[in-house]
């Protein structure tokens, strides 16, 4: 007897797939039937069990170091990503802060914030880090062009309000700052 279905050699097909087959008895029909599959299956060559658990632990090996250079290839593209990244904000940092200092930088920001109104310095340091994250930046400190950047920002607004009160551009009045208007 034979018999003939749609069914595939795998996992699916044997254990979860709905598959159609013949069963068939006629002894040429058979005969036909073995014959074929004999020969598709001296195609291949015969192995072991012990060789099929062997190539197994290799192929889990192999997946195993797929996943190791595809994490280190990630990792690589990642930090020079990063390292672009950074070199490329260093040299925006660097054109926009040509000729100018981050006095002149904060001063300016200073001015123009107290345009608008008067500000307390808790209400002035929020608005300068909206304006310039890149230069409020906390977390390192810069040195550009010999200009710094980074951790003191706020110590350079302070700066930059005092330089402004003792050349009569802003006033303290206890609370506030306020831009003093010129002619």
């Amino acid at each position: 007897m034979a018999i003939v279905t749609s069914g595939n050699l795998t996992e699916a097909g044997l254990r979860g797939n709905v598959e159609y087959g013949v069963a068939l008895s006629e002894e040429g029909i058979v005969k036909e039937v073995r014959s074929d599959f004999e020969s598709y299956a001296s195609l291949g060559a015969k192995v072991s069990l012990e060789d099929v658990a062997a190539l197994s632990a290799e192929t889990e090996d192999l997946k195993t170091l797929f996943q190791r250079a595809e994490r280190s290839l990630r990792d690589r593209a990642r930090r020079a990503f990063e390292e672009k990244l950074e070199s490329t904000h260093l040299r925006l940092l660097g054109h926009r802060a040509k000729g100018k200092t981050t006095h002149a930088i904060f001063s300016d920001t200073v001015r123009f914030l107290l345009a608008k109104r008067p500000l307390r310095t808790e209400e002035l340091h929020p608005l300068v880090n909206l304006l310039h994250p890149d230069l409020c930046d906390d977390s390192t400190d810069r040195v550009i062009d010999g200009v710094h950047f980074g951790k003191k920002w706020k110590h350079y607004v302070r700066n930059a309000q005092q330089y402004l009160k003792r050349h009569g551009e802003i006033r303290f009045d206890g609370a506030r700052w306020h831009l003093i208007s010129h002619p």
